[in-house]
């Protein structure tokens, strides 16, 4: 789902289809339940906000071979595109584990992945939603259904308190349909986290 936006945008100002997180795209004018999608967009506002048309949009300037060959370089899950460029991760065409998003997270937290190392730390930037004097927390979000029809909500990032970072990945699968999975995800995220001894200073 969303958590695919990570490497979307990666593909996109590493190849220069879009110039940097300032690049605006235009509205196309269709009105979505979304009111904050319903307007011309920077690459890093469509981040935030998870602007899916958005996205499909920088999808379809990327091409489908260009995201295919970046798919390959970094291992990204099952790496298949399907017939559409602009659904494939809407779809259920693209899958991947939840170990491979935790390995994705840490491969770009340590700009390892194959694209420069500035426009990882764009992305970077791009994730980040809290930063205190005692913790950083970057993640992004997905939401989306499983090919039973479940509802399927993704968090994937890290979290870094005095120098100690730890790398995430969650999924949840609920067959609740009512379920409100954006504040669902993040409560269970943070109780692990504070389970864990983060929010504490004593990591």
């Amino acid at each position: 789902a969303s958590t695919f936006k990570i490497v979307n945008a990666l593909i996109a100002l590493h190849t220069g289809r879009v110039t940097n997180d300032s690049t605006i795209i235009k509205w196309d004018s269709v009105v979505r339940d979304r009111p904050e999608w319903n307007r011309d967009l920077s690459l890093y506002q469509a981040f935030r906000v998870s602007a899916v048309p958005h996205f499909q949009q920088v999808a379809r300037m990327i091409g489908k071979d260009t995201m295919q060959k970046w798919l390959d370089s970094t291992h990204y899950g099952n790496k298949k595109i399907g017939p559409a460029i602009d659904q494939f991760w809407l779809d259920n065409s693209l899958l991947i584990s939840n170990d491979e998003q935790v390995w994705l997270a840490k491969l770009l937290y340590f700009r390892q992945l194959p694209f420069r190392h500035s426009v990882q730390e764009e992305v970077k930037r791009m994730m980040i939603q809290e930063n205190t004097t005692n913790y950083q927390l970057a993640y992004k979000t997905g939401w989306g259904k499983t090919v039973s029809g479940n509802e399927l909500g993704w968090i994937v990032g890290w979290i870094e308190e005095n120098r100690h970072v730890y790398f995430f990945s969650m999924n949840l699968e609920s067959a609740d349909h009512n379920i409100n999975m954006t504040e669902v995800r993040k409560k269970i995220l943070m109780n692990i986290l504070t389970d864990i001894g983060f929010f504490k200073n004593r990591m």
